[in-house]
C-alpha cells in the first residue's frame, strides 16, 4: 500500500514539473481572465482570486469542474475544455504570481 502512495505523489509532482506558466499565462487570458482577471485577481465579489493559489489546489478544482465533481455553471462549460496539460499550465501561472498584504 505504500508503495501505490508514494508512486501517486511522485506522479502528480512529475506532472506538475512539466507545467509551463508562459504557456498558461496565453491560456488564462483566453479563458479565465475575463472572470478572474487578467492577473488572476477578481473584480467580481462572487468570482475568487487565483493569483498566488496553490498548483496542487488549483488542478484538483480544475479537474473536479471538468469531471462534474464540482459543479458551476461557466466552470463546468470552461472545465471541459481543458486537457490535463493545460490544467497544469494554468495552475503553474497562477500559482507563480505572488501577493502581499498590506494592513490598512
Amino acid at each position: 500500500m505504500k508503495r501505490i502512495i508514494v508512486s501517486g505523489v511522485l506522479v502528480c509532482a512529475t506532472t506538475l514539473a512539466l507545467a509551463d506558466a508562459a504557456i498558461g499565462k496565453a491560456r488564462a487570458a483566453t479563458a479565465c481572465a475575463v472572470c478572474h482577471g487578467p492577473q488572476g485577481l477578481s473584480m467580481q465579489p462572487n468570482v475568487p482570486h487565483l493569483a498566488g493559489q496553490p498548483e496542487i489546489y488549483l488542478v484538483e478544482q480544475l479537474r473536479n469542474y471538468r469531471s462534474g465533481k464540482r459543479t458551476h455553471e461557466v466552470m463546468g462549460v470552461i472545465a471541459k475544455t481543458l486537457s490535463d496539460q493545460d490544467i497544469n499550465h494554468l495552475a503553474d501561472w497562477y500559482a507563480s504570481l505572488q501577493l502581499s498584504v498590506q494592513e490598512r
